[in-house]
């Protein structure tokens, strides 16, 4: 008799996952298909934003720069 109350209770547990888990994928389904891929952007070239421009960041004194490197050698 418990072994047919654990058997009954462990197929209902699987049961409730298994109902859980079609709903939280009927979930996501219903939100891809609201999300539109294929939009074109908004601004034409992109996201619209200027590409940041590279600045020194005032690193060792006794590097040397990139033009001292372009005539061969560092000094």
């Amino acid at each position: 008799m418990e072994i047919g109350i654990t058997v009954a209770v462990i197929i209902g547990m699987i049961m409730l996952g298994a109902l859980v888990i079609h709903r939280l994928n009927a979930q996501r389904d219903e939100r891809i298909t609201a999300f539109r891929y294929s939009d074109a952007p908004s601004k034409p070239g992109g996201r619209g934003t200027k590409p940041k421009r590279w600045r020194p960041t005032g690193g060792s004194p006794k590097a040397p720069t990139r033009r001292e490197y372009r005539g061969g050698h560092p000094g």
